[in-house]
C-alpha cells in the first residue's frame, strides 16, 4: 500500500544535523516545505518556536539544545485533536535575535517538551553506552535534573521508555535481527509518548506514535547501515540487506509503518492544522530517506 503523494526526492524544511552538546533524538518526523503554503510554514515555525521557547523557559540552555522536529510535531497534533486555548508570543531568543518571530504556546507544549527531554536524555546514555561518547556523558550530566523531574511528573512514560530501550539494547547485544520484537519495542515506546491523556483518543495516539516509533527504528537503521559495517557494529538489517531485492523490500516496510501511522490519523477527529499534518505524514517524514538515496547514488556525471 502506498499512501505518499509526491516525489521522495523533495527534501525535508528543516534540517537534521546536531544541536551543539545534545544530538536530535531521531529527527525524522519533519515538514516538506515545497508542498506548504507560507502560511502553513510560519504555523509550523510557531510550533517549533514555542516548543523551543518552554524547553528553554523549564529546562535552561541544555533543555532547549535538545530541541527537535519529532515532539513539534506531538505538539502541533495535539493541538489539533484538543484544541486547547493557544498563546501566541512575538519574541527575540538568542538564536533569532535581529528579528521578531512568532511563537505558539498551548497547554500541550509543556507535554511535549518534557517528552522531549525524557527521549534526549535516554539517547545521551545511548551515545555513551554505544561510543563512550563525550557529547552523551557531558548531555547526560546536564539533563539529569530535568530528566528527573520529567520522570517525576509522567512516570507511566518514563517506566515505559526505560523499559523498552533496555529491552532493545539486549536484544541488539545478543546480534539477533529479530526485527518484529526491536520495532515493536521502538513503537511502544513512542507511542507511550504520544499519550498525554488517559482518554478515548489514548488508543489512537498510541497506535499513531507507535507505527511512526516503528517507520523511525527502521530509518535509523537503514541510514546507519554503511557506517555499522564499516566500524564492524551490529545493524539488525544484514540479513535482509544481502537479499537482492533489499531497497524494494526496505521502502514496502516502511511504507507499510507509515500507512499504519495515517489510519490511527484518520480516526481522530482533526479539522485544524490537517493540511499541515499530512504534510508531515505523507511527504515529510520522507526527507530524510530521499537524502539518503541522493547520497547513496552519488553525484550524477
Amino acid at each position: 500500500m502506498r499512501i505518499r503523494t509526491v516525489d521522495k526526492n523533495d527534501v525535508c524544511f528543516y534540517n537534521h544535523e546536531e544541536t551543539k552538546g545534545v544530538k536530535r533524538v531521531f529527527g525524522y518526523i519533519s515538514v516538506n516545505p515545497t508542498k506548504l503554503t507560507e502560511e502553513e510554514k510560519k504555523r509550523y515555525r510557531a510550533f517549533y518556536c514555542g516548543l523551543c521557547h518552554t524547553l528553554g523557559e523549564h529546562y535552561g540552555s541544555a533543555g532547549r539544545a535538545t530541541l527537535s522536529n519529532d515532539m513539534t510535531f506531538l505538539s502541533l497534533l495535539l493541538n489539533a485533536l484538543y484544541e486547547p486555548t493557544e498563546t501566541v508570543l512575538n519574541e527575540r531568543c538568542t538564536l533569532h535575535p535581529a528579528r521578531q518571530h512568532m511563537a505558539v504556546l498551548h497547554e500541550g507544549t509543556n507535554y511535549a517538551a518534557d517528552m522531549n527531554i525524557l527521549l534526549a536524555y535516554h539517547k545521551c546514555e545511548d551515545d555513551v553506552s554505544d561510543e563512550a561518547s563525550m557529547r552523551g556523558r557531558v548531555g547526560k550530566r546536564a539533563l539529569k535534573k530535568a530528566y528527573e523531574q520529567v520522570k517525576k511528573t509522567w512516570p507511566r512514560q518514563a517506566e515505559t521508555v526505560a523499559k523498552c530501550l533496555s529491552e532493545i539494547a539486549r536484544i541488539e547485544n545478543k546480534e539477533s535481527e529479530d526485527l518484529d520484537a526491536l520495532t515493536r519495542l521502538s513503537g511502544r515506546m513512542l507511542g507511550e509518548c504520544f499519550v498525554w491523556r488517559e482518554d478515548a483518543f489514548a488508543p489512537y495516539l498510541c497506535n499513531l506514535g507507535g507505527a511512526l516509533g516503528k517507520f523511525v527504528y527502521l530509518m535509523d537503521a537503514y541510514e546507519d547501515y554503511d557506517h555499522d559495517l564499516k566500524h564492524r557494529q551490529f545493524n539488525p538489517l544484514k540479513s535482509l540487506h544481502a537479499q537482492d531485492d533489499y531497497e524494494e523490500r526496505m521502502e514496502e516496510i516502511l511504507t507499510m509503518e507509515m500507512a499504519a501511522c495515517v489510519r490511527a490519523y484518520d480516526d481522530l477527529p482533526i479539522e485544524q492544522d490537517d493540511a499541515l499534518i499530512r504534510n508531515i505524514l505523507y511527504s515529510g517524514v520522507w526527507g530524510r530517506y530521499a537524502a539518503i538515496q541522493k547520497k547513496r547514488k552519488g553525484p550524477k556525471e
